[in-house]
């Protein structure tokens, strides 16, 4: 069976009312970790080599987090910076996680309809992840397709319930392979894939 790592970080997780739900949805099973960065790492000081361990013991990993001025927040930038390092993950001898997929799962605050050329934002959710997506690559790991919750200051309780439900099956659905990873790849959102 597939084993998930989800590397959850969100600084205000205690405002958070879609996060708690996701986590809340998150199936028990010894084949997915949930590590709570901003937890573990309140001062930024990351254990490099347990990060490296848990990657390497694990087949898809994901990068749980809100958008943060169309990024990642700053805990997951430094975990990205320090634990993926040369000659382990990339460069010469840099081979550990050849073959692992990645992911993110991640709420924005604007509806999806921004999140196009058209749009507000101009650029869809999967070109703001362009950096993500190349370092992933440069890893020799496979990019795949973000689950996004758009509109999380205006969801409704029904609508949370939805998102976690779907959530939920994601993941279930990642466990047994009934996903097909390389369309996925390909997708602008998981979301859609898995209704």
């Amino acid at each position: 069976m597939t084993k998930i790592l989800i590397l959850f970080a969100h600084p205000l997780y205690e405002k958070s009312r879609i996060h708690k739900a996701l986590k809340k949805a998150i199936p028990e099973t010894s084949d997915i970790t949930f590590r709570d960065l901003y937890e573990l790492y309140p001062d930024f000081n990351i254990n490099i080599k347990q990060e490296q361990q848990l990657l390497t013991d694990h087949d898809i990993i994901i990068w749980q987090h809100p958008v943060y001025w169309y990024s990642v927040p700053p805990l997951l930038k430094q975990w990205i910076d320090m634990v993926l390092e040369f000659g382990w993950a990339y460069g010469p001898g840099g081979d550990k996680l050849k073959g692992k997929y990645v992911m993110n799962v991640v709420s924005a605050g604007g509806q999806r309809t921004v999140y196009n050329p058209e749009g507000r934002n101009r650029f869809t959710v999967r070109q703001f992840f362009a950096p993500l997506d190349q370092t992933v690559m440069l890893c020799n790991m496979k990019y795949l397709a973000p689950f996004v919750v758009h509109g999380t200051h205006s969801l409704t309780n029904d609508e949370i319930r939805d998102y976690a439900s779907q959530y939920k099956m994601m993941l279930n659905k990642l466990l047994h392979g009934e996903i097909d990873l390389m369309q996925s790849a390909n997708s602008d959102y998981m979301n859609d894939l898995i209704q």
